[in-house]
């Protein structure tokens, strides 16, 4: 389908997701996303000095700790993009599908842009840096809204509880509070779209500025500066992604081998039993699983004989056992 006032498909946006992760990089036109992704992977982005060069998703692979993190190279946005000025609607879209946002800033105006952005992230359901709230909401047939909380209440009462189902024609529901929540977080909640999304600021073109700038910037809640055309400071940017991805590496040990520690199967924190380990390997492994050998830190010696529900940690070794 092509828009209207264009003269073909608005074409690369949609990335088929390969690797472990996916990280995409946000932020205005010419701060130097392209070059930062040309210096992580290797993947050439077309880089100039004028903006808005980038007009497609530029994917690449940053191979890091035995794992494979896909990075996006995703078109500048403006202010206005969540209402669709300059392709904003595609690009943020894209970002909602990435497990953690690079923001990507110019040194020289950082706190302006990252206002602006973090506002058109936002305005299209991504909440940067935030865990979602614990509240439990069920619509029911009848019996209007019942309220209850486990916490004290410091925003929301039950007659603002009441206004905002009503503002969503909901009439009948079980609301229960168990953090002190706000309006918009029950709104979150109630429209269920919003994606929640670790961010990270990056600052770019620190050559720019002095010591005493930068020592002042680097006070702001994650922060990483750089200079990706010197290539300054990417180690600490490449271990920051690495940290707020929370992936860990499990190794496989085929029986009467030595563990393999150069392809790890790759997990995240939050789905990392011996389940998720199979599954990972492949999703027939459970249908003759007995139980699996491990070794490392998720046990009290080693080897131990776990069954499938068993949590792993980093580096640990397996070695799956299977019905005879």
């Amino acid at each position: 389908m092509t828009p209207k006032g264009t003269g073909g498909e608005i074409t690369g946006f949609e990335v088929k997701r390969t690797g472990d992760a996916r990280v995409g990089l946000v932020g205005f036109p010419s701060v130097g996303k392209s070059t930062l992704l040309t210096k992580l992977t290797g993947t050439y982005s077309c880089v100039a000095e004028y903006e808005f060069t980038t007009l497609t998703t530029v994917p690449g692979i940053i191979r890091y700790k035995g794992a494979k993190i896909q990075l996006l190279d995703l078109p500048g946005i403006i202010e206005g993009a969540k209402d669709g000025k300059g392709r904003g609607r595609q690009v943020i879209a894209v970002a909602r599908t990435c497990n953690l946002i690079l923001i990507i800033l110019d040194v020289m105006k950082p706190l302006l842009h990252k206002k602006i952005i973090e506002m058109e992230l936002e305005g299209f359901g991504i909440r940067l840096n935030k865990s979602p709230p614990d509240i439990v909401f069920s619509k029911k047939d009848k019996g209007g809204i019942n309220m209850t909380s486990t916490v004290p209440l410091t925003e929301l009462d039950d007659n603002v509880v009441k206004a905002i189902c009503k503002e969503y024609r909901i009439m009948s529901a079980d609301v229960r509070f168990n953090c002190d929540a706000t309006s918009d977080q029950l709104i979150d909640v109630i429209e269920g779209n919003r994606v929640y999304t670790p961010a990270l600021y990056v600052l770019n073109k620190i050559d720019q500025i002095t010591i005493e700038e930068l020592d002042i910037l680097y006070q702001m809640p994650n922060v990483v500066p750089i200079s990706a055309h010197n290539n300054w400071n990417l180690d600490e940017l490449l271990e920051r992604i690495w940290d707020r991805l929370d992936l860990i590496r499990v190794y496989t040990k085929p029986r009467g081998t030595i563990p393999d520690y150069s392809a790890p199967v790759v997990l995240s924190r939050s789905h990392r039993t011996v389940a998720d380990f199979c599954n990972s390997i492949h999703k027939a492994i459970l249908k003759d699983f007995k139980c699996a050998l491990v070794w490392g830190c998720a046990v009290k010696f080693n080897p131990q004989r776990v069954g499938r529900d068993h949590v792993l940690e980093d580096e640990d070794v397996v070695q799956i056992v299977k019905k005879i």
